[in-house]
């Protein structure tokens, strides 16, 4: 087990040899259902899973700029293996905000150790995309909490150590949008887990559903103070949450860009002997593509940045990212499946593989719509959850 690294350069040359080496050579079979475990493990190996956990713990210490680049070297080989991990750190970014010593010694040492694998459970049936409003609840009893409810499409269901779960504050009465976070254990009595959930796309990412049945944590479990979870979810769970995704489909989006590079280089006419690469139409699309995903790369990474040194500009840089990148990841698969005509419309080319996983950008929340919604809002001074 190597030690975290300590620097953006490494964390990313690391992510890019498990991505080579391990997540690369099985994307296909994880597009059959499979989680992708032999990644996860490397990536644990290398020392990369305490990347958003603080060196104090023996993590990383690096922020949305490092995962950001480290979900799209991912993306670009297994975009499953991708948002695997970043569910992992985002899950673990949440744990390391506001951790208690109990909390740094239970969960953030291990994490980083590589002997830990966490998630965030914070989606559910009844509130859709809107997941900052929790029906789970949550009562005392003694130093016990007890947690009733139901989860839906929890990334790595069943597969993590850890779950970041989110419930209604303790009070009864307690507003919208005051929620609490809990760290619940797998296995715990009371949790259950449906059967995985069957996606277009992503499909090895081991989306679950989950049912609580008077599940039992201590109150150590808590993060945080109870209800103050609002604060978590603009400072903590969005921003980490939207680098993982924008990372993740900036991969499937320069993916697909170098297959329909590589094709046009090795494709020729056999009537002509001309190379595809030589027709200006082609060369003129690709072009577009490139200039396409760059720019886009480039507003994620800038966002990154103005969220981590807390510029003025950083709510609607990270909103936008991530819904330009579903844009462009969409776009840019489905452009390149027509500009590599039939050859791409095989049953499990990779380009279709990468254009089903870029669907699913659209509609993880928070959706491409609130997204353009919150950054109109943010711009207008407005707050983002009011009417």
């Amino acid at each position: 087990m190597r030690p975290s690294p300590t620097t953006l350069h490494d964390a990313v040359a690391r992510a890019q040899a498990v991505a080579v080496e391990v997540a690369a050579p099985l994307a296909a079979k994880i597009d059959e259902g499979r989680w992708p475990e032999e990644a996860i493990r490397a990536l644990q190996a290398e020392g990369m899973g305490g990347l958003t956990a603080p060196a104090t713990s023996g993590g990383s210490g690096l922020g949305l700029r490092a995962l950001v680049e480290v979900c799209e070297v991912l993306g670009r080989a297994c975009a499953s293996t991708a948002i695997t991990y970043g569910m992992h750190a985002v899950g673990t970014a949440v744990i390391a905000a506001k951790a208690t010593p109990t909390q740094s010694v239970s969960l953030l040492e291990p994490i980083s150790a590589g002997r830990h694998l966490t998630t965030l459970a914070l989606s559910e049936p009844g509130t859709g995309s809107q997941f900052w409003l929790p029906q789970t609840r949550l009562r005392r009893e003694d130093a016990t909490y007890v947690l009733d409810g139901t989860k839906s499409f929890v990334t790595n269901g069943s597969r993590a150590d850890s779950y970041v779960m989110s419930t209604v504050a303790a009070e009864p009465d307690a507003p919208a949008g005051q929620f609490s976070c809990v760290v619940v254990p797998d296995p715990s009595d009371g949790l259950v887990w449906a059967d995985q959930w069957h996606g277009l796309g992503m499909r090895g990412n081991s989306s679950r559903g989950a049912r609580l049945e008077g599940v039992r944590v201590p109150v150590a479990n808590l993060l945080g103070a109870e209800g103050d979870q609002i604060w978590y979810v603009f400072e903590v769970v969005a921003p980490y949450f939207l680098m993982a995704m924008s990372g993740t489909y900036l991969g499937i989006a320069h993916a697909s860009l170098l297959e329909a590079r590589d094709h046009l280089l090795r494709r020729q006419h056999t009537h002509t002997g001309r190379s595809l690469a030589g027709e200006p139409v082609v060369q003129h699309r690709l072009g577009e593509l490139w200039a396409r995903v760059e720019r886009t790369r480039r507003l994620a990474f800038w966002a990154a940045e103005e969220a981590e040194t807390g510029g003025p500009d950083a709510l609607p840089g990270l909103a936008s990212a991530k819904a330009e990148v579903a844009d462009c990841a969409v776009g840019v698969a489905n452009e390149v499946m027509t500009l590599m005509g039939g050859i791409a419309y095989r049953d499990r080319a990779p380009v279709e593989r990468h254009l089903r996983d870029a669907r699913a950008a659209h509609v993880m929340s928070p959706t491409t719509d609130t997204l353009r919604t919150w950054t109109g809002r943010a711009l207008l001074g407005m707050p983002l959850l009011g009417s």
